[in-house]
């Protein structure tokens, strides 16, 4: 296990000195985000991300995300010059050390959520998704109650409606054809520069709005896997994207698809689910609906060696500021993925491998 923490750069209100002061971190998650989806990131953007997250003790080893570009997963005829720049993006990754690209296929919608800040009994705020709240929502429409969170700002009110309305029209087939047509370009050569592709699951796994959503369950990452059957085809398993549905087994498939290692990223978080949606919740287990010891056992008696970050905390002790990345819970997230972590390690009596004391 090689623990992670996500960093949005250095306009981020958790620095990376902060970071580095977790016991047992090893790498930072971070990115370009000032380049628009679609182009090529510099190599001067890169090497500066890298110096910034090296000169504070850490690896720069795992990029979360390089954005795949609508028209790529609408099929458009455009698709081929931003594939062909999301394939140069690998490239230019690889040459700085990168390991690991986190990505999505979701249509519009990178995450859904309802509320940011929803507060719990113990008063810290947190990340909730309420079914009756999503369906006050049309996004056709300019009369919705409210805006939900994770929509793309970048996209006007006319903009949005055309491309939900083009992915109304979708269907999931489509849709796994133009993921099997981005795969089939862009995993040759993430082989070549040996960079494991991890895609994240749809978040939450069901289909919002009608559109078109596949990375939802254990039958549909079997297909995902098998249409580019490479070990850099692979995947993030998000404990909390998979885990709020209880039709998932987030244990059983976290075994599988480390024994086939097939999972090079783990996002661990705990959700609590409700008869009308979730909470994200504090990441201890008796906390939410998922038992935490037994999905990082299932990883590690599999042989997972992979990177893994506490997903979303809570708000807690009076921090402020971006909602789900605070420092507080994620570091005690990252504490207690340390713990279980070596004490299954030493119940088994065997060492796979653990991030740097660093």
């Amino acid at each position: 296990m090689k623990l992670s923490f996500r960093w949005y750069g250095k306009e981020d209100k958790v620095t990376l000195q902060q970071i580095r002061q977790i016991p047992g971190m090893y790498s930072i998650v971070t990115a370009v985000y000032d380049v628009p989806v679609g182009e090529v990131w510099s190599r001067e953007s890169i090497v500066k991300l890298k110096t910034m997250v090296e000169a504070s003790g850490l690896h720069f080893e795992v990029i979360e995300s390089v954005p795949v570009h609508e028209d790529i997963k609408l099929g458009k005829p455009s698709r081929d010059r931003y594939i062909e720049n999301y394939c140069e993006n690998i490239r230019r990754l690889s040459e700085a050390g990168v390991k690991c690209i986190c990505y999505n296929f979701m249509p519009v919608f990178d995450w859904t959520r309802t509320q940011l800040d929803h507060k719990l009994p113990d008063g810290s705020t947190t990340l909730v998704y309420y079914q009756e709240q999503v369906d006050k929502v049309n996004p056709l429409s300019g009369d919705s109650d409210l805006t939900l969170p994770g929509w793309d700002a970048s996209y006007t009110r006319d903009e949005l409606k055309n491309v939900v309305a083009e992915y109304q029209a979708m269907t999931e087939e489509k849709l796994w054809d133009n993921l099997k047509y981005f795969l089939e370009r862009v995993i040759p050569v993430a082989a070549e520069c040996d960079v494991n592709m991890a895609i994240h699951e749809d978040d939450p796994c069901w289909s919002i709005f009608g559109l078109p959503r596949i990375i939802t369950n254990e039958q549909n990452l079997d297909k995902f896997l098998t249409l580019v059957d490479d070990k850099h085809n692979g995947i993030t398993l998000c404990t909390g994207s998979l885990g709020c549905s209880n039709q998932n087994d987030v244990a059983k498939m976290a075994a599988k698809y480390a024994k086939m290692g097939r999972i090079h990223f783990v996002h661990m978080r705990n959700v609590a689910v409700l008869d009308n949606g979730f909470e994200e919740r504090a990441h201890l287990s008796s906390c939410g609906s998922l038992d935490m010891y037994e999905i990082m056992k299932a990883l590690y008696d599999n042989g997972f060696d992979g990177y893994i970050r506490p997903d979303h905390g809570r708000m807690i002790w009076g921090e402020t500021g971006r909602a789900g990345y605070g420092l507080y819970d994620r570091a005690l997230g990252a504490t207690y993925l340390n713990g279980l972590w070596e004490a299954i390690e030493k119940m088994s009596g065997k060492k796979i491998s653990s991030s740097d004391e660093r």
